[in-house]
């Protein structure tokens, strides 16, 4: 039903959004004036910024409203890319410590690098002069996140975007005797659960002809993902703050303990072997090739646009992370960019910045069409992936960030003496021992000791 409702919202669309004038713009906020000064706005995948030629009817109302704030305000604001992926952070530290007069700066800086922005002082508290901080807007988690000894030092608009998630091949599971319905089902009442997972795990792995070796499997995909999403889904975590606002490690926990002891039980009486020499991503073909029934991974490698499963054969379903409990919370751990502003402006100068980035992040007024994440979805998969799984792992309640982005990447830090080691000599408890030392250097040197 959604889906029909969506095409037909789109069709309006096309129609409402042909009307809308100026009058839909904001208010003007009298007293805010960049006295004619640029301000780049550098993300790292925009190159230049540059206009389409032949731009769509809702390009042009982009393009006009941008305008109408850099006419209303007395700005040259501009949004095109800096660095890279990889040299983002490092862009807003340069320009940070000798910035270049006359223009402004504001940076969309990938999740991985933003606690070395704010542990090494690069990034300026957001005022809340002329934003609401605490407004709808913004992303309720990524905020909660990026607020540190009660200031914010950065921001997310809008919902986050999913990341793990489970996929599963409907031809594998009812080759199974399972009904991939059931799972939804299952999802939707609150008992989608450890328990319901791993009897679904134990029907689909088996030897088929008899030879003493599996011929299909239950899991494959990213391990990573699978303990992450294990001990978040139990309410563990890695990192977290104590009642005096400083991080620490967190993963000695019982309930990180327990939820990486199940995670990797679980994962190694099902996992599709990996073949010898392979890459370290082998899964991604390996799943396509259709010989496992779950696929651990992260929601666009299957929802996007020119995913990797978009030639996959076999159609797909997904659903959300198991939880332990009957009614517990599902989860996703997102991982989203953040909006930065450099520690060289003062306060007056930080507050007019926000001002400015919350207008030019807005929804082009006339097209804030709050379906518009579904994109071709419906062209991927089917409306229960969609409408019950996808739509759910938007909400603010789902969404959990994984601590460890302050210290650095997840693979930095918890990567080749901890999530990569899961499985082998050593025990859950007695890796998080051998590695407590260093965790605990890092977190000390966030905290400023």
């Amino acid at each position: 039903m959604k889906k029909i409702i969506a095409l037909v919202l789109a069709a309006m669309m096309l129609l409402a959004c042909c009307s809308a004038l100026a009058e839909d713009y904001p208010e003007k906020v009298e007293g805010i004036d960049f006295d004619g000064a640029t301000v780049y706005i550098l993300d790292y995948w925009s190159g230049e910024g540059a206009r389409a030629e032949n731009p769509t009817e809702e390009q042009q109302a982009q393009y006009d409203y941008r305008d109408w704030i850099n006419e209303t305000y007395n700005v040259n604001a501009w949004q095109k890319q800096g660095g890279d992926w990889g040299s983002c952070a490092q862009e807003m530290m340069d320009y940070t410590s000798n910035p270049t007069d006359g223009e402004y700066h504001i940076y969309i800086i990938e999740p991985g690098k933003v606690g070395t922005l704010v542990a090494k002082g690069y990034a300026a508290p957001i005022p809340g002069t002329y934003v609401d901080l605490e407004g709808e807007a913004w992303n309720a988690a990524e905020r909660d996140f990026m607020t540190v000894g009660g200031q914010v030092y950065g921001l997310y608009k809008g919902y986050s975007e999913p990341r793990g998630c489970l996929f599963f091949n409907k031809r594998v599971l009812e080759e199974a005797g399972i009904d991939w319905n059931t799972i939804y089902d299952l999802q939707a009442e609150g008992k989608w659960t450890w328990a319901a997972f791993e009897e679904m795990l134990a029907k689909i792995t088996r030897d088929i002809d008899n030879d003493g070796v599996n011929d299909v499997y239950g899991l494959i995909g990213s391990r990573d993902d699978f303990f992450v999403c294990s001990v978040f889904s139990n309410n563990g975590c890695f990192f977290d703050f104590d009642e005096n606002g400083k991080i620490y490690p967190a993963m000695g926990s019982d309930e990180t303990v327990t939820a990486l002891n199940w995670a990797l039980k679980t994962w190694m009486a099902n996992e599709a072997p990996q073949p010898e020499g392979a890459n370290w991503d082998w899964y991604k073909d390996a799943w396509k090739q259709g010989y496992t029934g779950f696929y651990m991974y992260q929601t666009y490698g299957g929802f996007n646009d020119n995913s990797e499963m978009a030639d996959m054969e076999d159609e797909w379903g997904c659903v959300a992370f198991p939880v332990p409990n009957e009614g517990d919370t599902y989860i996703t751990v997102v991982s989203d960019n953040i909006t930065m502003i450099p520690s060289c402006y003062d306060e007056e100068t930080a507050a007019k910045l926000a001002f400015l980035y919350d207008l030019w992040s807005a929804p082009t007024p006339g097209y804030d069409d709050e379906d518009s994440w579904i994109g071709n979805k419906y062209n991927y998969t089917d409306e229960r992936a969609v409408d019950e799984t996808y739509a759910m792992l938007r909400e603010p309640e789902h969404c959990r960030i994984n601590n460890v982005t302050y210290l650095g990447t997840q693979n930095d830090v918890l990567g080749q003496d901890f999530l990569w080691s899961l499985g082998g000599e050593a025990t859950v408890a007695e890796l998080v021992e051998t590695n407590m030392e260093k965790w605990q250097s890092l977190c000390d040197t966030f905290n400023g000791k």
